[in-house]
Order: C-alpha cells, then structure tokens, then sequence
C-alpha cells in the first residue's frame, strides 16, 4: 500500500481563509481611518504622503490576502511563501509609521 491518502481538509482551510479576511477587514479599516485622520485635521503635504503611503500598503496586503485565500481552496494548499509573508509583515509595520508620519 504505497498509496497516498488524500488528505482531508477539515475546518482549517476555511478558519485560515476567515483570519485573512478578517485581517484585510482590519487593514481596510485602518486604511480609512488613516484618510480621515489625514483630511480631518487639515490636508498638510506630509499627511496627503502619509496617506499616499498607507492606500499603497493597503493595496500590497490586500494582494497578498487574496492570493493567499485563492490557494487555500485546494485540499493541499501550498505554505505561504516567505516573501508574501514579509510583504505582509511590512505593510503591517508599514501601517504604524505612517501612522505615526500622519501626526506631525
């Protein structure tokens, strides 16, 4: 019997495409905030770039989720490759500086 058994996907697949859509929710979020925060209080040059800034990461992660949620649709899906993991992880740590940009 060297046949392999189909693996089955159970409820994680679908907990993992939940958690990415849940996450590009909170990024979207965060996103719109940004502009407000960033027309509200006045539109200064370094806010519109801040802002700028923050729709491009939103745009970078939002890439990233969809592809992932596209691969996790297969029984086998494939491991997240390590550079979509650090685009992930630097449009998040890029959130928080321009953020922080949007302040001054």
């Amino acid at each position: 019997m060297t046949a392999v058994a189909e693996r089955d996907p159970g409820l994680q697949p679908e907990r993992t495409r939940l958690a990415w859509r849940r996450t590009t929710l909170s990024a979207t979020v965060v996103a719109l905030l940004a502009g407000r925060q960033a027309l509200h209080s006045g539109a200064t040059p370094a806010g519109l770039v801040a802002l700028a800034l923050t729709v491009a990461a939103w745009l970078g992660f939002l890439a990233v989720a969809h592809r992932r949620v596209q691969r996790m649709a297969v029984a086998r899906p494939e491991p997240l490759a390590p550079r979509r993991a650090l685009t992930a992880a630097l449009c998040t740590v890029a959130f928080a500086v321009f953020a922080v940009a949007m302040l001054f």
